[in-house]
């Protein structure tokens, strides 16, 4: 189980596999501040750096707790806040002396951004050789669309995901959930942690470039080279597979919906054994998966046919009996409530600084000897300002103090 803040306070949590690491996060929104949480739950001290007032845009998006946002407290745990004003001369100097001391550092700017603030990568290399800096982007940091603005929306039209995404007849759909945000974060977090080993052996670090489009593409599966190589153009599914039958959502007597995903000959015998129709699988419509990818709307009929007999939760242990994997498609209510994902820590409550005690996801990943924990919240603007300063930089308080007065932390 992971180890979350209630278990432990920061100082008491198991040594992570980042421990020791130090990471200054730049980001803003989800794909750069997921990437940076990511090495924070794996044990760095991760310092999220934001201008002094407000912070980044995303902490204002409501609903929160205590004004902070949930939608910044998800992607943000781990993390220290240090505010530093950015235009002013005296602040990029404590930036580029953050960098000199740092082994990671996450930004995703538009491209240009950073060299403006006299941060672009030949810059920082010259002052900390050993730095892993991870740039994350719509397009990149070269090619045609460059500069152009993007965010996760559009790269899942851009990529084609949105064209093979929706009911047949209806419109290109978006994913639910910002995936390409997070795929592109989980990429960053790779690159980060393979530059940080190749470390080893060469003594330097590097960069890192990593794209939402780029992110968007990979998840194609064989699109490219069928419609390249095949000529075979990937048409709106719904809820289908496009290499199995039957795979689908079906109406259940108690207006739910139950998915079904059956791939295979013998488990589609053992399915129509449990609807109480064996014939179905000598049928010669139905007898192997082409023949039920070609006939599915036939088959799909009576399917349904038979999960509306029988409640939601009566169909899929009617599927577990019969070892066929199906689902209830869940509310969000039966997400949280899940004994088994409880049970693996991803349904977790995490200790706000206000008292509150936010439920939210845990961490992912599982290691056996050095596991990845919560050990913070989302840190308020500015909060560890005076700790950071103090200890990766020796200010005394006195500084510290000073720069608070003039406005640059």
């Amino acid at each position: 189980m992971p180890v979350t803040m209630q278990d432990k306070t920061p100082d008491e949590a198991p040594r992570g596999a980042l421990d020791g690491m130090r990471v200054l996060d730049f980001s803003r929104f989800v794909a750069g501040p997921y990437c940076a949480m990511l090495l924070g739950d794996m044990g760095a001290e991760v310092v999220k750096i934001e201008r002094p007032g407000a912070g980044e845009v995303a902490r204002g998006v409501e609903p929160g707790v205590d004004g902070q946002s949930y939608y910044c407290f998800v992607v943000n745990r781990n993390k220290k806040g240090l505010s530093i004003d950015f235009r002013s001369d005296q602040g990029r100097a404590i930036l580029r002396d953050l960098v000199a001391r740092a082994d990671v550092l996450v930004e995703n700017f538009r491209p240009g951004v950073m060299e403006a603030m006299g941060l672009d990568w030949p810059t920082v290399q010259a002052i900390n050789p050993r730095l892993v800096m991870v740039r994350i982007s719509g397009f990149g940091q070269d090619g045609p669309l460059a500069g152009r603005q993007c965010f996760d929306a559009v790269a899942q039209a851009m990529s084609g995901i949105m064209a093979i995404t929706g009911q047949p007849g209806g419109p290109p759909t978006l994913a639910g959930t910002t995936i390409i945000d997070y795929t592109t974060g989980m990429y960053g977090a790779m690159g980060a942690l393979a530059a940080l080993n190749a470390r080893h052996t060469t003594g330097r670090g590097q960069l890192v470039d990593v794209s939402l489009l780029d992110s968007a593409t990979s998840l194609l599966l064989s699109a490219i080279p069928d419609q390249v190589m095949g000529c075979v153009r990937i048409p709106l599914r719904g809820n289908r597979d496009r290499f199995s039958a039957p795979t689908n959502t079906f109406p259940t007597a108690d207006d739910r919906w139950v998915l079904i995903n059956c791939a295979e000959d013998a488990m589609f015998g053992r399915m129509t054994a449990a609807m109480g129709q064996p014939a179905l699988a000598q049928d010669p419509r139905f007898a192997d998966v082409q023949a039920r990818l070609a006939h599915v709307e036939a088959l799909e009929a009576l399917i349904a046919d038979w999960t509306r007999t029988l409640d939601a939760d009566e169909v899929v242990a009617a599927m577990d009996r019969a070892n066929v994997p199906s689902a209830k498609v869940a509310t969000m209510d039966e997400v949280i409530a899940n004994q088994q994902l409880r049970h693996r820590g991803q349904i977790t409550e995490i200790a706000h600084q206000s008292g509150a005690r936010v439920t939210a996801q845990g961490v992912t990943m599982h290691l056996s000897d050095t596991p990845l924990t919560i050990r913070r919240a989302l840190p308020y603007v500015g909060e560890h300002s005076d700790e950071i300063l103090t200890a990766w930089l020796g200010y005394s308080p006195e500084s510290v103090n000073d720069l608070k007065i003039r406005g640059i932390i």
